[in-house]
C-alpha cells in the first residue's frame, strides 16, 4: 500500500502514471523552471530516462541539499538512460532554464539479471 507521500499522490502536479500493473510503475515527470515539487518519495529502484535536462537541487525533507546538479562533473543529457534508487521524502527544484522532463520505470518486484 502506498502512503500519503507517493510521488503520484503527493506531488501529482508533476507525476503522471502512464503505465501501471503489478510489476512496474512508470511516470512521466515535468517541472518546470523555477517549480518545485511537493515532498514526496518513490520507494521503488527503477531506470530513469531523461527527455530534457535542465539542473534541478534535491531537498530533504529537513530543506538540506541531497544534490544540485550544477556540481555534477557532467550533468545528465537528453537520451540519458540512467539507475535510480528508493528516495526517501524530498523535494525536486528546477533551478535551470528549461524544463526537466524524464520518464522513470519503476519495478515493483525484484528483477533478477541472468
Amino acid at each position: 500500500m502506498l502512503d500519503q507521500f507517493d510521488a503520484v499522490t503527493a506531488a501529482a502536479e508533476h507525476h503522471q502514471v502512464l503505465l501501471e500493473n503489478d510489476q512496474v510503475r512508470v511516470l512521466e515527470t515535468i517541472i518546470k523552471p523555477d517549480e518545485e515539487t511537493a515532498i514526496h518519495t518513490h520507494i521503488w529502484s527503477g531506470v530513469l530516462y531523461i527527455v530534457a535536462w535542465s539542473d534541478i537541487v534535491r531537498f530533504n525533507e529537513h530543506r538540506n541539499v541531497m544534490m544540485d546538479s550544477r556540481t555534477l562533473p557532467r550533468a545528465p543529457t537528453a537520451g540519458t538512460a540512467m539507475m535510480s534508487a528508493p528516495l526517501g521524502l524530498h523535494s525536486l527544484k528546477n533551478v535551470g532554464t528549461g524544463n526537466l522532463h524524464v520518464i522513470l520505470t519503476e519495478f515493483k518486484t525484484a528483477i533478477l539479471l541472468q
